[in-house]
């Protein structure tokens, strides 16, 4: 089956039995706000239609995608281990077995694909400004047990730096772990400050020595016919960051 025209596939240097994609609005059957391609299911979108649009996806894929309960942590599932399905509290998943699916799901936080160059490890991260600033990034980084100079990163689509508006508690949860992170946050109204995801993103994978780093340059909220935006409608669905080996 081909993807719907508009979803993601990464363009990065990834190995070939490396496969990823990210879901847009596009493909499924929720209406409304949720419309079309819901795969989030505690928004208010009616169950048997993210069922539906989860049939739909799954159908894509070598396995059962593995969700998570998302809480903006930096705790990471193993996937190679027993999996509590979606009860798992988790932020990020890592798997070494083919045909093994991580996910997660987005509505302007950013799925953050990763993998080695063997192509023998992968995983993905919900990485908003909480995780980001916790540590998700790191403690996947961590589970992939890889040597930074040999993992390939991705940035999924996020709300832009022209659109994230933070207040001041959201700049200093960066900068007490890097000064260098004020450079990510641009003056804006009295008290607020605009916020760029992606380059805090990329300063955060280059502290830990990873290079390769891809993708970028999306924008979910301003986007509102391709992606979902929880800013935009806190009722609104979320896409979802799939990534396996074949």
């Amino acid at each position: 089956m081909r993807l719907p025209s508009s979803w993601i596939v990464p363009a990065w240097p990834a190995p070939q039995r490396v496969r990823a994609f990210v879901t847009t609005r596009e493909g499924g059957v929720s209406t409304g706000e949720f419309a079309s391609m819901n795969l989030g299911n505690s928004s208010g979108d009616a169950a048997d239609r993210v069922a539906r649009n989860r049939a739909v996806v799954r159908a894509l894929l070598p396995g059962e995608p593995a969700y998570l309960a998302q809480v903006h942590g930096t705790a990471v599932a193993d996937l190679d281990a027993p999996f509590e399905g979606e009860r798992a509290r988790a932020d990020a998943a890592v798997t070494s077995v083919p045909g093994r699916v991580a996910v997660v799901l987005t509505a302007d936080c950013m799925p953050l694909f990763v993998c080695n160059r063997a192509g023998s490890k992968v995983g993905v991260a919900h990485a908003g400004w909480r995780g980001l600033s916790a540590g998700v990034i790191e403690s996947t980084l961590g589970a992939l047990e890889a040597d930074p100079g040999d993992v390939v990163a991705w940035m999924g689509p996020a709300i832009g730096p022209a659109a994230f508006e933070v207040g001041p508690e959201v700049k200093a949860a960066f900068e007490r772990h890097d000064p260098e992170a004020t450079q990510a946050f641009a003056p804006h109204a009295p008290g607020k400050f605009m916020a760029d995801l992606y380059l805090l993103t990329r300063q955060r994978l280059a502290r830990a020595g990873v290079r390769e780093v891809h993708g970028g340059g999306f924008c979910t909220l301003r986007e509102a016919d391709r992606f979902f935006s929880y800013r935009r409608a806190p009722k609104s669905g979320r896409m979802g960051a799939f990534i396996w080996m074949e």
